[in-house]
């Protein structure tokens, strides 16, 4: 049954985007399926690739709405229904995550056993890094995402019901500790997904880095959306460009974090020169690697920087959807670069099975996602705040 509506009803035109969302997603599992046969290793490399991706659009979306029960703002009530129903994709992506989990000695080191007898690091964290182990944390992990997401979810339908101001306080007071949560979450999951992938490098930055890297995936995504229903009623007079000039400074700030924390542990393992940790940089920046390093450092901070620093750029709906989407595209550029490496040192970076993957994934996801947002009123109708922002606007 679909949950209560309202004169914020979406746009028949999201119907038709999930219908071509669908195609393109089964059209990129067929196209998967045949790379499967065709290459096994190389799937489950760009399978990794492209699952991480799109799990963090959906963490960010939870780490984001999080945040804006405990601030508050128009910015982030007239988003919420975009980033509950990003939130509410995590059982698709937990179902997602089976190649990954039933395929793990094709990607780490540590998940076999001839691997691990020859090498005494590998057996000196075998206690954590083992397939059972793996299993097991992805298991609590999702438990723990998944109890955030329905929860806030269902009250946040509640006050939709009822109206009951009590709700209000409830969604902040689980905010709080649900952020120190995700955060924990977040951390491990990039260390046991991304950073095991070479298991004897390590950074204690890693963790927070993959924090930022979900935010900004999410906001841009998020921008994208929004960007799609402020051209449509009923939000076409919602939406106004204060609202995409205050979502420009916040992709900003991601923008920023991002740069802070990828240039922050280069030059703390760059100026410390330990082989352990040197080598995962002087990975990649050979061949092909080089080149996309230097590609993330013109499209994924210098353009976005002057772009996203101006007024013009955060004050025009269109231009700051088209960054968006560069930011978002230059995300998926940067997990290939984080983890394909280990497997092909000089590169070549892409390979057809990555493209088909992010498809096949990205439109499951995409049509899920509509799917979601179609449910339910556009905006959070009984939210006490909601009077004030329509006000304004």
């Amino acid at each position: 049954m679909s949950e209560q509506k309202s004169t914020y009803e979406p746009p028949a035109a999201l119907g038709r985007i999930r219908g071509i969302a669908l195609a393109i997603g089964l059209v990129g599992v067929a196209l998967t399926a045949v790379g499967a046969l065709a290459d096994a290793d190389q799937f489950y490399r760009s399978y990794l690739v492209g699952y991480v991706f799109w799990f963090a659009i959906t963490c960010g979306c939870l780490a984001i709405m999080m945040l804006h029960h405990l601030t508050g703002g128009a910015w982030g009530l007239l988003i919420r229904r975009v980033l509950e129903a990003g939130a509410r994709t995590l059982p698709l992506m937990i179902v997602l995550a089976l190649p990954v989990l039933l395929g793990l000695d094709h990607l780490y080191e540590w998940a076999r056993p001839e691997h691990v007898a020859h090498d005494e690091l590998l057996q000196h964290k075998a206690p954590y890094l083992n397939p059972r182990s793996f299993v097991l944390r992805f298991t609590l992990y999702a438990a723990l995402l998944g109890i955030l997401v329905y929860l806030l979810t269902r009250w946040s339908s509640a006050q939709d019901r009822t109206g009951d101001p009590g709700l209000r306080k409830k969604l902040r007071n689980l905010s709080a500790p649900g952020i120190i949560v995700f955060s924990l979450v977040a951390s491990f999951f990039a260390f046991d997904w991304m950073m095991s992938l070479e298991p004897h490098w390590f950074s204690s930055i890693y963790g927070i880095y993959f924090i930022g890297t979900t935010g900004l995936a999410a906001m841009a995504f998020a921008i994208l959306v929004a960007a799609f229903l402020a051209g449509r009623e009923p939000l076409a007079a919602v939406f106004k460009k204060k609202h995409f000039f205050d979502y420009g400074n916040l992709m900003f700030a991601f923008v920023m974090l991002w740069a802070y924390f990828s240039v922050s542990q280069l030059i703390i393992i760059w100026s410390g020169n330990l082989p352990e940790e040197i080598t995962w940089y002087v990975h990649r920046m050979k061949g092909g690697w080089r080149t996309l390093a230097l590609g993330l450092a013109i499209l994924h901070f210098a353009l976005p920087f002057v772009l996203l620093i101006t007024r013009t750029a955060k004050g025009s709906i269109r231009i700051l959807a088209w960054i968006a989407a560069l930011v978002l595209a230059m995300r998926w550029v940067d997990y290939l670069w984080q983890l394909r490496p280990p497997f092909h040192e000089v590169g070549p970076p892409f390979h057809w099975i990555d493209l088909a993957v992010v498809a096949g994934i990205g439109g499951l996801w995409v049509a899920f996602f509509i799917t979601l947002l179609m449910r339910r009123s556009l905006l959070p109708v009984n939210d006490p705040q909601l009077a004030e922002v329509l006000g304004h606007a």
